[in-house]
């Protein structure tokens, strides 16, 4: 009897040792970011390659040092960095600002092609925030969103000194996570009017379960279990907490929902939960055959011009600029709605905060 107790407490120990040890792995595998290859010339020469209509204004603002640097403590005292970039044409410059929250292993400047269009076309003040652990921020582990909003707030809230007017807070990917998770909070600044979220994810449990399945295919148990326990212990903060969905159904300005239904990296059904959960206003573009985190890019794709130097870009912000409004409840909150109608037969409603 004691024998068969000792091999019962033994293979007990060595279950717990491997689950301990596997979930360690997860975390480290899912959440940790070694930067120290990683250049701010990389993500430009990045940006200048794969989008080559912005060359033009990505000179400017770089060689004229056009992008401030700004910095502020978290919570936890590391030190958190973002540039901004105000609007300095005339007539409606910086009359909005828009807060750019890139994804996953990404960083500020990877969120440019955005800043184009609002800056460039749209003529808002522009924010990009390095998320905690990603570009020149501080910090060794990702956080997925949900500590992030909290630095996202922090962030809308400098705009909000900085500039002084109405906000707009897009993400894409992670950043849409996190976009959607800061949309829950109850001390909103007034300034933030809308949201617009890209492929984002449910909850960082739902994403990380399909991935492992994916990658790996294991079940969620108990491993889902095991890791979302250490992540807790380590990092204060657990994956089933970490979720969009429920911050999403608190959310008490408009959103638009973005998500290509050729997305696997965050499978495009998880659009339609977070979407249906918003009580208030709202919209949705799900643009077809598009793949994660690209949608921005089937404003390209549609253009007659393959070589995308910009030109039918420009006759499209131009018609992105034209006001109709969806309802009166968004014309209260000073919604536009840019109606892009059948370029290239592709028809879509994209709502914008200006």
């Amino acid at each position: 009897m004691k024998n068969i107790r000792r091999i019962l407490i033994t293979c007990t120990v060595l279950i717990v040792a491997v689950l301990l040890g596997v979930s360690y792995y997860m975390i480290e595998f899912s959440l940790s970011h070694d930067r120290s290859n990683w250049k701010p010339e990389h993500t430009w020469d990045f940006m200048y390659e794969h989008y080559p209509w912005a060359n033009e204004w990505l000179d400017s603002i770089r060689q004229n040092n056009l992008l401030a640097d700004t910095f502020v403590l978290s919570e936890d005292g590391r030190k958190l960095h973002a540039y901004y970039l105000p609007c300095l044409t005339d007539s409606t410059s910086g009359t909005r600002t828009a807060v750019l929250i890139h994804g996953y292993k990404n960083n500020a400047l990877g969120m440019l092609h955005l800043g184009y269009m609002y800056h460039h076309d749209l003529h808002c003040n522009i924010l990009l925030p390095d998320l905690h652990a990603h570009g020149l921020s501080e910090g060794e582990y990702i956080r997925m969103g949900w500590l992030d909003r909290l630095d996202a707030l922090r962030w809308c809230q400098i705009a909000d000194s900085l500039f002084q007017v109405p906000i707009v807070v897009h993400g894409i990917s992670m950043g849409a996570a996190t976009t959607m998770m800061l949309s829950g909070e109850e001390n909103l600044p007034q300034s933030i009017t809308h949201f617009v979220e890209d492929c984002g994810y449910t909850s960082v449990w739902d994403e990380f379960k399909g991935e492992l399945k994916a990658q790996f295919s294991l079940p969620e148990f108990p491993l889902m279990y095991t890791s979302s326990l250490m992540c807790k212990i380590l990092q204060g903060w657990g994956f089933s907490e970490a979720s969009s969905l429920n911050q999403v159904s608190r959310a008490t300005k408009p959103m638009l929902f973005i998500h290509g239904d050729a997305d696997k990296f965050v499978p495009f059904e998880m659009v339609h939960p977070l979407y249906e959960a918003h009580p208030g206003d709202k919209q949705i573009w799900l643009p077809e055959g598009v793949t994660h985190a690209v949608s921005y890019d089937v404003y390209l794709v549609a253009m007659k011009d393959s070589r995308r130097d910009g030109t039918q870009y420009k006759l499209l912000a131009t018609e992105f600029q034209r006001v109709s409004c969806i309802g009166t409840s968004l014309e209260t909150c000073h919604n536009i709605v840019f109606g892009c109608k059948y370029v290239n037969n592709l028809s879509f409603t994209l709502v914008a905060p200006l």
